[in-house]
């Protein structure tokens, strides 16, 4: 049974369009018609007159191959909805398009939404996708002995495992984030990397670290 919790729907607007080129008789298979238009006429040679079909603009399509893209790598699933392939009542009283003013538009099962094409972007999409971290994460706080701060930061940003370092006022003077690959970091690794190559610093002076249980992260992946 699928996690609810990780389902979302999109619906999208799809868009009315008159052909009357020239082009080869197509099955009903291959034609997609809007509701309650009539059947295509066709004449000898295959050209098909005045064909209502449907159609995704790009805009459109491009929030939907990025909402699936993103919803792939974190582990969620996207029902997409065309509400103009749906019955009307459906789409009247469908309680979750109430208010909207522009699609597509994405909803989370706790009722979060993102509207319209300016809004999905890979910040607002993992927002609302939150996802387990695949990595090792750990926080250590430093302590430094007065002294050229660009020299130590210098000397960090050496470090593959450093990934961010936030410059503090208090007991405190510097909180780095570290990240490990799951396959080989453990809580021992973790402490053994800060003892010996962060305390290894001469400026550092003392250390204190945190190892979360568990970590989720918004930020795309």
């Amino acid at each position: 049974m699928p996690d609810e919790s990780r389902e979302l729907t999109l619906y999208v607007q799809s868009k009315k369009a008159i052909t009357s080129f020239y082009r080869p008789a197509a099955t009903a298979a291959e034609t997609v018609l809007a509701p309650g238009a009539p059947a295509p006429s066709s004449t000898s040679g295959g050209a098909v007159a005045e064909q209502t079909v449907l159609f995704l603009s790009d805009d459109q399509a491009r929030c939907q191959a990025m909402t699936e893209e993103i919803a792939e790598q974190r582990g969620y699933h996207v029902r997409v909805i065309d509400i103009e392939r749906v019955g009307r009542l459906e789409r009247l009283v469908a309680e979750h398009l109430r208010g909207v003013q522009k699609f597509p538009v994405l909803i989370s099962p706790l009722g979060r939404r993102i509207e319209g094409c300016e809004a999905f972007t890979e910040d607002e999409l993992a927002a609302i996708m939150p996802a387990d971290l695949k990595s090792v994460r750990a926080f250590s706080y430093l302590k430094v002995r007065g002294g050229d701060l660009d020299k130590i930061r210098r000397l960090l940003e050496t470090l593959t495992e450093v990934k961010e370092l936030h410059f503090l006022t208090g007991d405190w003077d510097i909180l780095v984030v570290l990240d490990f690959a799951p396959t080989t970091a453990n809580k021992r690794r973790v402490l053994d990397f800060v003892t010996e190559k962060i305390r290894g610093i001469p400026e550092v002076i003392d250390t204190s670290t945190i190892i979360p249980e568990y970590s989720l992260t918004k930020f795309p992946l």
